[in-house]
């Protein structure tokens, strides 16, 4: 295509176009509620869009895809129909600052003093003119606030002539703009690494035959074809087949669920044996996993509590430096002091330094394996003294093991192991492996089967010398074969109550015995609680269904674990965790499932483990990336790092600009030394607040080197 001008609807115009890339034109992007690096973020999850990049001052956006008509449509009918989630009151209409911008404000700053006044004049007025719109308009509609002491100080030296001062301020304010916009977009990288789709084909069924396709070329009614070890890569309906899904990235549960014809299924679920034909209802960007990317980058507009309080006491400071300077020369009459004092301000580093080193922070974090989802999930993770643990998939890894063989009827330990085995051989299910895998490390040769029969949710029936053998559950023998099981009534008890799960196994009728089952601890979570204590966690309370003595034995097996509750429903967790935090406790819950989100939410933070149920990510604020417990102390490590720069910020800013101003008032410093300390100091504090905030911390230098995650190419 060549470059024209299209008339595409009422709001956007397309201004010019070539095969890979568009560029639009629409006065809607002036609007002062939408959020321009949400709109992006929005066009981005769509199919085949590479990259987008809006100009607010230029009425544009520019978009780079794939060429395909299909997608371009779908760009088109987004910007035509804008979601109301794009919009929010005061939404940031702000256009990022570039890099040239910056470089330019900072040549223009520095050429200043050897420019001739000519020339300086209408430069200076034409760098400072932004800042002093936007001071103006602050004023208008918001009142006294930083943005008008930034004016202000702009225009008072404009107005006195002093150029390099005021070209000097609008250069400091433009490279804190910059560096807060670097941060975030690192951050912003960090969510495309972790939410890209996990399939780049799949296979759909078109005309009667199955094709393989992309995944950007599935659209709304396909019939995806998914065999056993494959992910669901759709939101649909199955119309044809019966698989076992394992849903664990979905729900949290480790056992898989029987999808036959007329089930629903969401994106992310992996098929463990079986074979399904799914109507595809959501694809792309509407699936549930694209959906939580939205949900992530809607998180990054919130503002931490840290960064609105400094905001707040920047802005407060506002009418104390314009209340002293005009004193001044009311006393005075010396409009040189009163200069001076005009000239310095608390604002910038305190404004500034705070984005910087929260934003730092996150992109710290994710280069350790850790994703925080807002600048208040960092305060937060900073402040809290209590950890909740759901056990399953936290504090251990949600896989079972082997615990107890015992046999009856006369067949031995080994013999009934491998009776089981053999029949669980060629079943794809978290209990099978577990049984399989305990026979093959004995070393036991496994009898020769025949007519496997899976019971999905049940167990499985096989043949061995002609002689029918059933593995499962007692509901399984019992109610649907008939086989007496009370031989083993109290052993059963007793077993259950220490948490273990049974699984019966019966031969021609004869109940042969019962197998226990139990979730492994993963092996770095003792030590990954003791580092937690050693960072100033004062309680740390584990939830468990497990019965009590299972529970008990788990928690004193781990260490560290000041209270226990057990034998608790899903529900029991949330209200948990409000009655912790009424009783005083600042609290985290850590948890990995679908039926962990009402606690993850009601916490001051939710932390979800890297393969945790989709829910529990969109609910959770601290994802980790790395499947190690320990990462979570390294998250620890970082928020306090970064509370202890903003600490130090706050203190070199009040301190240094103090003194600046003290001696300003007393006539000691001229307006242009006065300017000149003042943003020495904030460029100073703001190269501390990004060199500090960047710093590995030592925790996670000793664990290994840190993810690739947010890495730079």
């Amino acid at each position: 295509m060549t470059a024209r001008a299209e008339q595409t609807g009422k709001a956007f115009k397309i201004a010019h176009e070539v095969k890979h890339r568009i560029r639009m034109r629409s006065r809607r992007l002036f609007d002062p509620a939408l959020d321009l690096k949400y709109l992006e973020a929005m066009i981005e999850s769509l199919p085949g869009v590479e990259s987008v990049r809006t100009n607010k001052w230029g009425s544009s956006i520019v978009i780079q895809y794939d060429g395909k008509r299909k997608n371009r449509e779908r760009i088109l009918e987004l910007l035509e129909n804008i979601p109301m989630e794009a919009y929010m009151p005061g939404g940031s209409g702000h256009d990022d600052i570039t890099l040239p911008t910056v470089a330019a404000q900072g040549a223009a700053a520095a050429l200043t003093p050897f420019m001739p006044h000519e020339a300086a004049a209408p430069a200076s007025w034409m760098l400072g003119m932004p800042t002093m719109l936007e001071g103006l308009h602050t004023l208008l509609y918001e009142g006294v606030k930083v943005e008008v002491l930034d004016a202000s100080a702009v225009a008072f030296s404009l107005l006195r002539k002093d150029y390099f001062t005021a070209n000097a301020i609008v250069a400091m304010l433009g490279l804190g703009s910059y560096m807060e916009s670097w941060t975030e977009k690192k951050s912003d990288d960090l969510l495309k690494n972790l939410l890209r789709p996990q399939v780049e084909s799949v296979w759909v069924e078109r005309d009667a035959r199955e094709v393989q396709v992309e995944f950007n070329d599935l659209i709304v009614g396909d019939l995806v074809i998914c065999g056993a070890g494959e992910l669901v890569p759709v939101d649909g309906v199955v119309v044809d087949g019966d698989a076992a899904l394992n849903q664990s990235s979905i729900t949290g549960e480790s056992l898989p669920l029987h999808a036959s014809e007329g089930d629903e299924v969401l994106s992310g679920a992996v098929v463990e044996e079986g074979r399904i034909k799914i109507a595809a209802k959501n694809v792309g960007g509407e699936t549930s996993m694209a959906r939580i990317g939205r949900f992530l980058q809607n998180s990054l507009r919130n503002r931490s509590a840290s960064q609105k309080k400094t905001d707040e006491l920047a802005d407060s400071l506002v009418p104390v430096t314009f209340g002293l300077g005009l004193a001044l020369f009311a006393l005075t009459r010396d409009v040189t002091r009163a200069a001076s004092v005009l000239t310095v301000d608390y604002s910038c580093a305190i404004k500034l330094a705070s984005p910087v080193a929260v934003k730092t922070g996150m992109h710290t974090a994710g280069h350790c394996g850790v994703l925080l989802k807002g600048a208040q999930a960092l305060d937060n993770l900073a402040r809290i003294d209590t950890i909740v643990f759901d056990k399953t998939g936290t504090l251990t890894r949600g896989d079972f093991m082997v615990a107890d063989v015992i046999p009856d009827n006369g067949l031995d330990r080994d013999g009934l192991l491998a009776l089981a085995a053999g029949a669980e051989e060629h079943y794809h299910h978290p209990v099978a492996r577990a049984v399989v895998s305990e026979a093959k490390a004995r070393k036991l040769e496994l009898p020769p089967i025949s007519q496997v029969d899976f019971i999905v949710a049940h167990g499985v029936s096989a043949y061995v010398e002609g002689e029918q053998v059933l593995v499962g559950s007692r509901h399984f023998l019992e109610d649907d074969e008939g086989i007496d099981c009370s031989s083993m009534n109290e052993q059963g008890k007793k077993l259950r109550s220490e948490g273990k799960s049974l699984l019966y196994v019966a031969r021609s009728g004869r109940l042969l015995g019962l197998i226990t089952l139990r979730d492994v601890l993963r092996p770095e979570a003792s030590e990954a609680l003791s580092m937690l204590k050693e960072r100033g966690i004062e309680k740390i309370v584990m939830l468990t269904g497990d019965h009590r003595d299972t529970a008990k034995s788990i928690a004193d097996e781990l260490g560290c674990i000041d209270e226990v509750h057990w034998e608790l429903k899903p529900e029991d967790k949330a209200e948990l965790v409000n009655k912790l935090k009424e009783s005083g406790c600042r609290l985290a819950f850590a948890g990995d499932g679908v039926n962990d989100a009402p606690a993850l939410v009601s916490a001051d933070v939710g932390i979800c483990m890297p393969a945790g149920a989709d829910l529990a990510r969109e609910s959770a604020q601290v994802v980790l990336l790395e499947d190690d417990l320990r990462i979570l102390a390294v998250a620890r490590d970082v928020a306090k790092n970064t509370e202890h720069i903003l600490k130090r910020s706050f203190q070199a800013a009040v301190g240094i600009n103090s003194a600046v101003l003290l001696a300003a008032s007393t006539g000691k410093l001229s307006p242009v030394l006065s300017a000149f300390l003042h943003n020495t100091s904030t460029l100073g504090i703001l190269a501390y607040a990004a060199a500090a905030g960047r710093r590995t911390p030592d925790s996670a230098v000793r664990l290994g080197s840190p993810t690739s995650y947010g890495k730079e190419d």
